[in-house]
């Protein structure tokens, strides 16, 4: 098929399927750079953890060298990088946009934009996002726009494959600032949190959009989910509005289900598996923290609460679970964030430090990679003693929400408007 056909045909395609190029595929393929892919929400692992080449632990009051900076439209996608590609997804006025570009400079391969069907009046300081992050499973493409609208691309070229409507198709949950979780792949699926009677959770053959399962009574919220293995049992973990809960991603079938309610749906951050069998949760308001030990029981998987606290809130970001704390930035919406760490098994509290606004992280090399949301990048070693930095430097300015992407030593971070590029070898 020519270019003319298939935009002839795009064209003329229902009004939800149709999306406009704005650049011709690319003619070469970009040169992946060297490192582990970070192909969806939270890295490799799903839990902000990568392996890494030796990091530089120190560098100029400048900061680290800039590889390549370029504009952006508004929005908090954190960018996946695959193969030498970074995908990611930004808002500009009455379209949302989802770009393919050249990691190693930046530039772009291929962008869809569709028609912005939502707009949040509670999200007019911090923008309308989009907030999720893409999916790279095999040829394909997966991202969800802040309306629902979970779709399919070629990731080579971005051809449209297929689309579903979670929210007004699907009729899933309608929250407060749009959706907001991102996919999760499991063999032939993509798992995505929908919300409603028998959708809290629904799995989608990536081939061709078909609904495989649908399982659990819940709402959704704004948390991606997470895949562990309990004792050899495969789950998937998931916060909804009302509880944890974890089904077999094979079928959709209940596992157990631990009590967990967000106020305003204001459930944000990923659950940390930690060692020991230990997943914590965190929320908003009254919800505070909770940490939840799970145990194989034959072919049953038995959760206990361990402890929880008010005291404890991660309003939105990433948690981190290293050497059996973690780490995180405690506080709510308009009040100061505290930069925390937590014992996993008691819930005590080793310290907690006012100096660093909310913050998200990547575990590589021994080194806690931290971006604040001022954008100021630093290299920190946390430990129960305190969070000793060893380099810090001002790169980003406009809300720098997303967690930090690293590839090797090619770290990518974003704010608002900006995406960047910074060399730590």
């Amino acid at each position: 098929m020519d270019r003319r056909t298939f935009l002839g045909m795009m064209m003329t395609a229902p009004a939800w399927l149709q999306v406009r190029p704005r650049s011709l595929p690319p003619t070469t393929v970009p040169s992946a750079p060297r490192g582990v892919a970070w192909p969806q929400w939270g890295g490799p692992h799903r839990n902000f953890t990568t392996e890494a080449p030796p990091l530089k632990d120190t560098w100029p009051a400048s900061g680290p060298r800039v590889v390549w900076k370029r504009a952006l439209g508004e929005g908090y996608s954190a960018p996946s990088v695959e193969a030498g590609v970074l995908y990611t997804m930004y808002g500009k006025p009455r379209e949302e946009v989802v770009v393919a570009a050249d990691a190693e400079t930046g530039r772009t391969l291929w962008e869809r934009a569709n028609p912005m069907t939502v707009v949040s009046d509670a999200a007019q300081e911090q923008g309308n996002g989009p907030y999720s992050a893409p999916l790279v499973a095999g040829d394909h493409l997966f991202t969800t726009g802040v309306a629902g609208r979970l779709q399919c691309f070629d990731k080579k070229t971005g051809a449209v494959s297929w689309a579903r409507e979670l929210v007004s198709d699907l009729h899933g949950s309608r929250l407060m600032y749009g959706y907001a979780s991102s996919a999760i792949a499991f063999r032939d699926l993509v798992i995505v949190p929908v919300g409603g009677p028998g959708r809290g959770l629904v799995a989608f053959r990536q081939r061709d959009g078909s609904v495989a399962w649908s399982r659990v009574d819940l709402g959704n919220v704004y948390s991606s989910p997470l895949l562990i293995d309990v004792g050899g049992l495969e789950q998937l973990v998931a916060v909804l509005d009302g509880a944890v809960v974890a089904v077999n991603p094979h079928n959709g079938d209940p596992q157990w289900q631990v009590p967990f309610k967000a106020d305003y749906s204001i459930a944000v951050s990923t659950p940390v598996w930690c060692d020991g069998g230990v997943l914590f949760v965190s929320a908003e308001y009254n919800a505070g923290a909770k940490a939840i030990r799970l145990e194989r029981q034959g072919l049953q998987t038995r959760a206990t609460e361990l402890w929880s606290s008010n005291r404890l809130r991660l309003h939105h970001g990433n948690a981190m679970f290293v050497d059996g704390v973690i780490y995180f930035s405690s506080g709510g919406k308009g009040s100061q964030a505290i930069l925390s760490a937590v014992d996993a098994e008691s819930g005590r509290i080793y310290w907690q430090q006012r100096s660093i606004q909310k913050a998200t992280f990547v575990w590589a090399d021994r080194k806690l990679i931290t971006l604040d949301e001022d954008g100021t990048l630093m290299i920190a070693h946390p430990s129960r003693d305190g969070f000793r930095t060893s380099a810090s430097a001002p790169l980003l300015s406009r809300l720098s929400w997303s967690p930090p992407v690293l590839v090797g030593s090619r770290l990518y971070i974003r704010d608002r408007r900006e995406l960047m590029c910074v060399d730590l070898s």
